[in-house]
């Protein structure tokens, strides 16, 4: 008789505390839970044995990479219903062989033994990241960490990212989705242009340049010098050709260089677009001060970050274990308030702060429509495991942002000089006034 799917169902209810909001069907064709909606799907018994040794998100996502679980309709709804019961537990993650002290759990994982069968895990999926060396946030560890997330091919970000190559939130219109990815892509960029005052001649520090998109239109749009550094080969490279592609070699330099190694300045302007992720908690002060110490006074940086919910203990704060093994490896988030006093600890006069939360839940629907809408081009540049790596990530940080879980801040900070004169203007909201170029 197939009834796995009610066996696995009724499991996970008892584990969960409550009904199982998606249907669910498993390996021998059986299904159960409530029909018309989304269906999770157990595809290998092998998932179980995963789970088994590894329960919770970190056990889930290896069976997804491997293709062992899947989704059969709206994978949004599917993360959405299932957020509170698995993401947003507060609970130890462990073993369920090793709770030999819960009834339940032992319960749990003699069933889990009756459907899988006694046999070791499998292997993680060949696209997990677990071989570092060096202690957290070196130089020699970050730049492994950014080469795992970043250098996978610079085709394959193109076809997520669009023409524009800018990863990171895009500032969308009141209409939202009404408008295109490019065209919000250029007004984020415009808006940090604005922000920073940029002016003909200036001197801009781009930190984490990406592909180069922020460099080219400060460049191109407002006469600026602009020198972009960033940890990925690939994107430098790539970066370079675009560059050289408009014309604006003079005007641009890209550096495969750490930004505790620059030391050129001093700069008339900094911007730092989704890079501060990278630094980590032990390292955010040193970054507030390198990047103070290249401005020269009166100087302006722009930081763009994504933020989490401040914890009850903070102690207590893990990074999420499927970011940190599958997309940005030793990644960190922090609450708002603490970039906020970070930056006012180095020296800055913090003048703006802009949240635009929903703004990157738009962005990340657009990159994973880009993405499944050539899925199997996707899955040729890349491997099947990376590809469902993306777009699990993308559409959980999407269900995220929608649900305030995380959040992403423009922060305007000034290096003002002896005497107060910031030279920001008295009514600054005017950077949000869409300015025709």
């Amino acid at each position: 008789m197939a009834d796995a799917a009610l066996r696995l169902t009724t499991l996970a209810e008892d584990l969960l505390g409550a009904p199982l909001p998606v249907r669910l069907r498993a390996w021998d064709g059986s299904e159960s839970g409530p029909a018309g909606g989304p269906v999770l799907i157990v595809r290998q018994r092998r998932a179980l044995r995963r789970l088994l040794w590894k329960p919770g998100e970190l056990g889930l996502t290896r069976a997804w990479v491997a293709g062992e679980i899947d989704v059969e309709g709206d994978l949004y709804e599917v993360l959405d219903r299932l957020a509170g019961l698995i993401w947003e537990r507060d609970e130890e993650t462990r073993s369920a062989l090793e709770a030999v002290r819960d009834p339940k759990l032992r319960a749990a994982a003699r069933t889990l033994l009756k459907l899988a069968g006694p046999l070791p895990p499998p292997p993680p999926p060949a696209e997990e990241m677990r071989r570092r060396s060096g202690a957290l946030h070196t130089k020699r560890r970050d730049k492994q960490a950014i080469s795992h997330h970043y250098d996978v091919g610079n085709d394959f970000y193109e076809l997520v990212l669009g023409p524009s190559m800018v990863y990171s939130c895009a500032y969308w219109s009141d209409s939202g989705a009404a408008g295109t990815l490019e065209d919000a892509q250029r007004d984020k960029l415009d808006l940090i242009a604005r922000k920073l005052n940029l002016k003909e001649g200036d001197r801009l520090l781009d930190v984490g340049c990406g592909w180069g998109s922020m460099a080219i239109h400060a460049a191109r749009e407002y006469g600026a010098h602009v020198v972009g550094v960033t940890l990925s080969r690939e994107q430098a490279a790539f970066a370079r050709k675009r560059i050289a592609e408009e014309g604006l070699t003079d005007r641009i330099e890209i550096r495969v260089q750490d930004y505790r190694d620059v030391k050129d300045g001093p700069y008339d302007a900094i911007s730092s677009i989704g890079m501060a992720e990278h630094v980590g908690k032990v390292r955010y002060r040193e970054y507030a001060d390198t990047l103070y110490a290249l401005l020269k006074p009166g100087g302006r940086l722009l930081n763009h970050q994504i933020s989490r919910r401040p914890e009850p203990d903070e102690e207590k704060y893990q990074v999420d274990v499927f970011i940190d093994a599958y997309v940005f490896p030793d990644g960190e988030l922090a609450p708002m308030g603490r970039t906020l006093t970070t930056l006012e600890d180095a020296g800055f006069e913090v003048r703006d702060v802009e949240a635009i939360r929903e703004h990157y839940a738009l962005t990340l629907r657009r990159w994973v429509a880009n993405l499944e809408r050539d899925w199997s081009r996707a899955v040729r540049m890349v491997s099947p495991g990376r590809a469902r790596i993306w777009r699990l990530y993308m559409a959980a940080s999407a269900v995220s942002f929608e649900r305030n879980r995380i959040g992403v801040n423009q922060f305007l900070a000034v290096k003002t000089p002896e005497g107060g004169a910031s030279g920001v203007a008295l009514r600054p909201r005017v950077w949000n006034e869409r300015t025709e170029r």
